[in-house]
């Protein structure tokens, strides 16, 4: 089972101290180890960062971070918003002792720059990005549906997947998923039909089967009847241009199947 995260969002009116002691405290409640998650002796930390989407801005950010003795190790551009801003993710480390305040100041020191999320962040495993996550459905095109579950996760840094159809009783019946994803309970997959992508708002009483403070979207997959849910324990939110992203790879991963259906290679030419 993978480790537990501490994620906690946080408001405008909120400083780094405040920001960096709810961290602490929803690790405490979810039984995190002291410490936290550790790579070599440093802690890895995920970072929601909006900034002006303008040039030297990510620049600024990075050095700003980098003075807090922070070293990054992958930074996204996850959305570029009407405002004239941009959302980041950054995925940065720490040496052990850091403390996680000192990334809050170091973004925040720079105008017009806020942070909106921060985590731990369980770096086992690569990072990966949409095009590797492509290569990895071609490598295995009889299987492209179960490659795509098993990439998403860490393509959009969420937790869990799993692709869903509905039987002739109408009831979820689970097609692949990744180890830690909850089940629809009751095989109640409400949103399917599903046809276009949506954020899902999960029932009060799956909160106990699963489900609690989980930021979750689904996209059709091959029709309205199946689709692919992305799950997130406790946030981010799963924000549009990654709903655009998602339904994408969903799209290439049955464009990948139907050609190894007709005996193509995926990237053949006539």
């Amino acid at each position: 089972m993978a480790p537990r995260r501490a994620r906690v969002p946080s408001t405008p009116s909120e400083g780094p101290e405040e920001i960096a002691g709810r961290v602490r405290a929803r690790e405490a409640d979810q039984g995190c180890p002291a410490g936290g998650l550790s790579r070599d002796n440093r802690v890895v930390y995920l970072l929601r960062v909006v900034l002006p989407d303008q040039p030297g801005a990510l620049g600024t950010v990075a050095s700003a971070l980098g003075h807090a003795g922070a070293d990054i190790v992958a930074v996204d551009v996850v959305a570029r918003q009407p405002d004239g801003t941009a959302v980041d993710d950054f995925v940065v480390e720490l040496p052990l002792g850091g403390r996680a305040d000192s990334l809050v100041t170091a973004c925040q020191s720079v105008p017009g720059v806020r942070v909106t999320w921060l985590s731990r962040y369980d770096f086992g495993g690569k990072l990966r990005h949409d095009l590797e996550a492509i290569e990895a459905m071609t490598e295995r095109p009889a299987e492209a549906d179960r490659v795509l579950v098993e990439q998403v996760p860490t393509v959009f840094r969420a937790d869990w997947a799993f692709l869903v159809s509905r039987d002739d009783a109408e009831k979820a019946v689970v097609r692949h998923a990744t180890p830690t994803a909850p089940k629809p309970p009751d095989g109640d997959a409400f949103w399917l039909p599903l046809h276009s992508p949506t954020r899902l708002d999960i029932p009060d009483e799956w909160a106990d089967k699963g489900w609690r403070h989980v930021a979750a979207a689904a996209v059709p997959v091959g029709g309205p009847n199946q689709s692919l849910v992305l799950g997130r324990s406790g946030g981010p939110e799963i924000l549009d241009s990654e709903l655009a992203r998602l339904a994408h790879l969903a799209a290439l991963a049955q464009t990948v199947t139907s050609l190894s259906a007709d005996g193509d290679e995926p990237g053949d030419s006539a």
